[in-house]
């Protein structure tokens, strides 16, 4: 175990000595004294201490820690003492900005140290100030709405420093118009651009480069990787540690990233800002503009010719439809065309410049998507309402990862809520490759066996049964009675939860509904905490980073099972794969991750020491099938019943306490 000391750094006391993290995070330490509510936790202190051994050692510490364990401050307490360089990459943005905006300037002002931290995201999450000025002169906006939140965004841009996106609440992220005064790594200008002197996205790196602690997210860490294995540098700094907190969602993401594709998005841009570049510095080039509406017409003539479906698909299935292949062909002479017309026009301007060597890089990328993909890649497209993608994504990544884990010359701690199945580490250490590594499991310190029940309905028929969502709702229904509301509903498919949204409308149910789809997901969110008795339908985004606490939420039901559809190309094809190595896919790959879900799913019910709620599970599998055991076991230790009175018991005591 470490054995360091730190003496007399603004830790509240010049005259003790701190020999360990956990000290600091213990009964005496500057966190109980200055932090409201807070409680040392043994779970904690013990995780504070292997991260601490992890970063003096440079080492690969796996840590689980339970709902509750408080991991945030458990890493950021050594980290920040360790006085090494260190890299921490989040599950998504909007935890990559409450660590950062939230627990990091609390933990270096009761620390007292003067540590260089840094936030940084990936590129279209800055303002791009030269993209703002083309959109500002082009003056092209399709409603009177766009228009005025244009001239929001480019009243911020004068008074932000950062150029974070995220700032601006007035015009959401998701908003189209971000598009237009963002860049991307295929239409920035690099050091050509007239704005790279004031550039957001090069101060952000830049601060990075020079920061002692840098917070980034998953998909940015990974897009590091792919770049600097393609050559063209490193975007992060060097670091003697990398801290993954979510580290569940790792290989989604590392797949996605490893791999290759293109999509109608991009496409698209060539096509529009081969316009604006046009307009701008070869208006007398009239080709580039039937170019750019020849690419713009082929791209939706492809996606058209695939149908309304809208889903992921092996590119086998796809490539078979009547005028596939032509359609293929003439989008490629389009992207080949607008290439060639743009090298014409090059040198009259840094845009066209630009443009010019995107058609290229686009035109390659196609010609070899939509060839046959190499051995140990999988060949799939993903088909939106009018816009697609076209892939080849490796079969594996542990080898990959291995790779790009050797080339970092430095420690890595990966941790999270959920990453063992069954209290195994097996099946998250496989996925990465790794042989050797310190594994740790502490439990989650809440008292579950007092603060939550776990009910599973009788009588339910087998999921594949047509009528299966109607009778969960049926059985559901007493459930959200006596919990007046206050309720998750969890699905496993957007279908059903359209069906049960369905369902409760007809009944015209007493509490207000929010359902995933009609409104943001953080808009959802603020009004189920607000209205304190409102009923929220969500899907996949909405089983995990989700953190609602007190009475607002007080039951979690789960549809059934969350195992990924075996129809997906991906999942497919590494089924196909493992089960013709003589091993089992089930046991190995789906149920492993169905299990971590369905944890996830658990994870949003107890989220403080005083919350109380009951937990549903709907499928019947849970007691027919002998797997039913493992997520059965891989589940917190709550007081279980199948008898929906002690469920209304359960719920009558809070009521009768709320009286009292």
């Amino acid at each position: 175990m470490l054995e360091q000391s730190w003496h007399g750094v603004g830790l509240g006391s010049t005259d003790m000595e701190w020999s360990r993290s956990s000290d600091v995070l213990g009964d005496h330490g500057p966190f109980a004294d200055a932090i409201d509510g807070f409680r040392p936790r043994q779970s904690q202190m013990e995780m504070a201490d292997a991260v601490a051994a992890a970063l003096e050692s440079e080492s690969i510490l796996v840590a689980e820690a339970g709902t509750g364990t408080g991991k945030t401050y458990a890493y950021l307490v050594p980290a920040l003492l360790s006085g090494e360089r260190i890299i921490i990459s989040t599950g998504t943005k909007n935890l990559q900005d409450q660590l950062y905006h939230r627990d990091l300037p609390v933990v270096r002002k009761l620390l007292g140290v003067s540590s260089v931290t840094a936030l940084l995201k990936g590129r279209s999450n800055y303002l791009c100030l030269h993209r703002l000025a083309l959109a500002e002169d082009q003056g092209r906006f399709y409603s009177r709405q766009e228009s005025a939140k244009f001239v929001k965004i480019r009243r911020w841009a004068s008074e932000t420093s950062s150029g974070d996106i995220s700032e601006m609440s007035d015009v959401e992220e998701g908003d189209l118009l971000w598009l237009r005064v963002t860049s991307t790594a295929d239409n920035c200008l690099g050091q050509e651009c007239p704005e790279w002197d004031d550039c957001h996205v090069v101060n952000a790196r830049r601060r990075a480069q020079e920061a002692d602690l840098v917070v980034v997210n998953h998909h940015l860490f990974f897009a590091d990787m792919a770049l600097r294995d393609e050559g063209f540098g490193e975007l992060l700094p060097g670091a003697n540690t990398v801290i993954f907190d979510e580290a569940h969602q790792l290989a989604e993401t590392a797949t996605s990233f490893f791999g290759q594709r293109i999509s109608h998005r991009q496409l698209q841009e060539l096509a529009e800002d081969t316009i604006a570049e046009y307009l701008t510095d070869a208006p007398d080039h009239k080709p580039l503009q039937q170019c750019a509406d020849d690419l713009k017409k082929a791209v939706a003539d492809f996606r058209f010719v695939m149908g309304d479906r809208v889903g992921r698909y092996p590119w086998s299935q796809l490539s078979t439809r009547p005028g596939f292949h032509e359609e293929a062909e003439i989008l490629q002479q389009a992207i080949r065309q607008i290439a060639l017309e743009l090298e014409k026009v090059a040198d009259r301007g840094k845009g066209l410049e630009g443009c010019a060597q995107r058609g290229k890089e686009l035109l390659d990328s196609f010609i070899s998507l939509t060839g046959v993909a190499t051995a140990g890649q999988i060949h799939w497209m993903e088909l939106r309402k009018s816009g697609f993608s076209i892939h080849h994504t490796p079969l594996e990544i542990s080898d990959t990862f291995q790779e790009h884990m050797s080339s970092r010359n430095c420690g890595w701690i990966f941790t999270s809520a959920t990453l063992t199945v069954g209290g195994s580490f097996d099946h998250f250490l496989r996925e990465f490759g790794i042989d050797e590594a310190d594994t740790f499991h502490w439990e989650s310190p809440f008292d579950f066996q007092n603060q939550s029940l776990f009910f599973h309905p009788q009588g339910l028929p087998q999921p594949n049964i047509p009528d299966y969502g109607e009778k969960v709702m049926e059985a559901v229904l007493p459930i959200i009675e006596a919990s007046q509301g206050r309720t998750f509903l969890l699905f496993t498919s957007h279908r059903a939860l359209r069906h049960a949204a369905e369902y409760l409308r007809e009944r015209d149910i007493e509490f207000p509904l929010l359902v995933q789809g009609e409104a943001p997901r953080s808009r959802l969110l603020d009004r189920f905490r607000r209205l304190g008795n409102a009923l929220l339908l969500g899907a996949s985004s909405f089983w995990e980073g989700v953190d609602v606490r007190g009475e607002a939420l007080s039951c979690v039901i789960i549809d059934k099972f969350p195992f990924a559809s075996p129809g997906d190309p991906v999942l497919q094809a590494k089924i196909e794969a493992i089960n013709s190595d003589g091993r089992n896919a089930f046991m190995e790959l789906q149920l492993p991750r169905a299990v971590i879900a369905l944890r996830q799913g658990a994870g949003r019910l107890i989220r403080d020491v005083d919350d109380r709620g009951v937990f549903v599970v709907c499928d019947p599998r849970l007691l027919k099938k002998s797997y039913g055991r493992t997520f059965l076991n891989s589940l917190p230790d709550m007081a279980r019943t199948r008898d929906i009175e002690d469920v209304r018991e359960f719920f009558g005591r809070d009521h009768r306490e709320a009286a009292a």
